[in-house]
C-alpha cells in the first residue's frame, strides 16, 4: 500500500472509534441537533416576522445561512476532541501503533463531517416546517448539501491547527469563538451584504463564509431577481470561489496540522 492508502485506511479506523464515542456519549449528537433547530426556530419566528426582502420570504433567505454557521460552529468538536485527547494521553498510545500520523486528525475530521449528516438533515426537516423550500432542480440541491460538507470538512482542519497549536480545551474554545462568530455574523447570513456600510460591506463579501452561503442558496434556488447581487468576484461566481477557498483551506491546513499533530505526540 503506498502512504496514502495507509493514511486513508488507518484514518478510517480512527473514524469508527469516534462514532463509537458518539454512540457512547449521545450527548455530543444530541447538541450538534439541537442547537441548529434552536437558531432555526429562533430566526424563523422571531427575525422572519420583522425582516421583508423583495421578492421571497425572510425563512428562505436565511435557511442557508443557518445550515453554514452550523458548520462552522461544528468545526469546534474537532478542534475540543484533539485537545482533550491531548490531555488525556491517548495520542501516547496512538504514537506506539504503526499508524500513519495524519490518521488521527482524518479520523477526527472524517467523524465530524457524519456529525454535520445529521446536523443539516435535522436542520432541513424543521426547515420545511417553517416553510423553506428547495426550488432548483434535483441534482442542484444535492450538490448544494456536498458544497456544504466540503466546506465544513475543509474548516475542520483549520480548527484542528488552531487546536493543537493552543493544547488546552479551555484557550480553545474561547478562540474559537472568537474567531468564529465574526466569520459567521460579519457575511450574508442574515442580512443583505449591499446594505452594510462601506468597509464592512467589502469585508462581508469577501468573506468566504459568505460565498459558501451565496453558492448554496443559489444551488437550492432561495434567490430573488428582485434582490442587487454585490460586484465582488466571489459572489457572483459563489460555487467556484467556494471550491477555491475549499481546497486553498485544505492545502495550506492538512499539512500544517499534520506538522503540529507529530511535533504534539513526540514530547
Amino acid at each position: 500500500m503506498t502512504a496514502l492508502q495507509t493514511a486513508l485506511a488507518d484514518g478510517v479506523t480512527i473514524t469508527k472509534r469516534n462514532i463509537l464515542k458518539i454512540r457512547r456519549a449521545p450527548d455530543l449528537l444530541g447538541g450538534a441537533i439541537t442547537f441548529p433547530i434552536v437558531f432555526v426556530l429562533l430566526f424563523a419566528y422571531v427575525f422572519g416576522s420583522m425582516i421583508e426582502l423583495p421578492g421571497m420570504s425572510y425563512r428562505e433567505y436565511m435557511l442557508p445561512g443557518i445550515f453554514v454557521q452550523t458548520i462552522v460552529m461544528s468545526a469546534q468538536i474537532t478542534g475540543y476532541t484533539l485537545t482533550l485527547d491531548l490531555q488525556k494521553g491517548i495520542f501516547d498510545r496512538f504514537r506506539t501503533l504503526p499508524m500513519a500520523p495524519s490518521a488521527v486528525l482524518i479520523g477526527q475530521t472524517l467523524g465530524d463531517v457524519l456529525m454535520n449528516v445529521a446536523s443539516l438533515v435535522s436542520m432541513a426537516l424543521v426547515g420545511l416546517v417553517v416553510g423553506w423550500r428547495i426550488h432548483s432542480a434535483p441534482h442542484e440541491a444535492v450538490l448544494g448539501f456536498l458544497v456544504l460538507l466540503l466546506f465544513a470538512y475543509a474548516f475542520s482542519w483549520v480548527t484542528a491547527t488552531v487546536a493543537l497549536s493552543l493544547r488546552t480545551p479551555e484557550v480553545f474554545n474561547n478562540i474559537a469563538t472568537i474567531v468564529s462568530m465574526p466569520l459567521v455574523f460579519l457575511s450574508n447570513a442574515f442580512v443583505d451584504s449591499t446594505r452594510l456600510p462601506g468597509p464592512l460591506q467589502v469585508a462581508a463579501e469577501w468573506n468566504p463564509v459568505s460565498a459558501v452561503i451565496q453558492a448554496i442558496r443559489e444551488l437550492f434556488g432561495n434567490t430573488s431577481a428582485a434582490m442587487p447581487v454585490p460586484d465582488a468576484w466571489p459572489l457572483r461566481h459563489p460555487v467556484t470561489a467556494t471550491l477555491l477557498w475549499s481546497a486553498l483551506l485544505l492545502i495550506v491546513f492538512v499539512p500544517l496540522a499534520t506538522r503540529l499533530y507529530k511535533r504534539a505526540v513526540s514530547r
